[in-house]
């Protein structure tokens, strides 16, 4: 029979060889950034993502979203820092992470049922349950919470996505993750185009490019279109800039996550202008099992005609013209500002 140490190793092994980059273990237990969570929610910071604030209770707490649950194996897994930017964050090029993480976590629950040959209670998470997995994977050993509210390894920089599985074994924890090594640094917070970050380690979403190009869904505000540049879906500035990942950033190597043909090699303004002649149904095949999906083709036309304000040229006043007799006013709208920019 396996004891208690050596299963943890077993299964951060079998995590490792599934594919994921960290593996650590800790207990469930109320999160210790609970505080700072619900400060940042009472100021507005989340803006319209409301299902915060609605499940703020459980992601405060890790043991209320599975109640028989007592261990989380939290992994990470590296997205390629290294690919050169783009107008597309590098973690949404490729296929829908949320996919293909838990696949993984399934099969590495699977395993555990397997090599214990009972069954197991448990629960896969990848970035959309009620959990705080940032506070996890800090006290599960796999890094501290840089400037920029990115979870930061020492060895792998922040290019990499979360995710957790719950279940109900004790089992024994992994060292949390006590010092942060920013330092004096402030690389992150001088390099935000739009001035997001309130203070160390707080960022107003509500000014953030990511949100401002994914999760808000309606204008983007007048004073914020021109500082998103070229920046059609999602923002790595902040990371980019950060040391650890000038140092230890890797080249991608999970083929999942490889640019698929309708954002691969792509400048700003050639996709910007495919996006506005796109149809739904050429959407939905061309960005299928696509995180850009959660944007939707509103959404993303209204970035692209954003983009084209601000590095589109006169070639571009036609298919901002079309755009200003489309169905959409959102589209409409912002269309409209990026003609004045050009001919201003």
């Amino acid at each position: 029979m396996t004891s208690a140490a050596g299963l943890e190793t077993l299964i951060k092994a079998q995590a490792y060889g599934l594919g994921f980059d960290l593996a650590g273990i800790t207990h469930l237990a109320p999160a210790e950034s609970t505080r700072a969570f619900r400060d940042w929610l009472a100021r507005g910071y989340a803006g319209e993502m409301s299902y915060l604030l609605r499940t703020a209770d459980k992601r405060t707490d890790a043991r209320l979203p599975v109640p028989a649950a007592r261990s989380a194996v939290v992994v990470a897994m590296d997205y390629g820092g290294r690919e050169p930017t783009g107008p597309v964050a590098r973690y949404a090029r490729g296929d829908d992470y949320h996919d293909v993480m838990l696949d993984r976590l399934h099969a590495l629950h699977g395993w555990i049922e397997s090599h214990l040959r009972r069954d197991v209670l448990g629960r896969a998470y990848v970035d959309t349950g009620p959990l705080l997995e940032r506070d996890l994977a800090r006290r599960a050993g796999l890094g501290w919470f840089g400037k920029n509210t990115n979870l930061i390894h020492p060895r792998l920089g922040s290019f990499f996505f979360l995710g957790t599985l719950l279940v109900d074994l004790e089992l024994m924890p992994d060292e949390p993750f006590e010092s942060e090594h920013c330092g004096s640094c402030t690389r992150c917070l001088d390099a935000c185009p739009t001035g997001a970050f309130v203070d160390e380690r707080v960022l107003d979403a509500t000014q953030c490019i990511s949100y401002l190009t994914i999760e808000l869904r309606g204008a983007i505000p007048l004073e914020l279109r021109a500082r998103m540049g070229d920046l059609l879906y999602g923002c790595d500035i902040c990371q980019d800039v950060c040391p650890w990942n000038v140092k230890f950033a890797r080249t991608l190597r999970e083929p999942a996550y490889r640019p698929r043909a309708a954002v691969a090699a792509k400048d700003a303004r050639t996709l910007a202008r495919d996006l506005l002649e796109m149809s739904e149904d050429d959407f939905g095949k061309s960005f299928k099992g696509s995180p850009m999906k959660r944007a939707k083709l509103r959404g993303l036309k209204r970035n692209a005609a954003v983009v084209l304000g601000n590095v589109g040229t006169h070639a571009d006043h036609e298919i901002l013209a079309r755009a200003l007799d489309d169905p959409e006013p959102l589209l409409r709208e912002h269309a409209a500002w990026a003609l004045a920019r050009i001919r201003g």
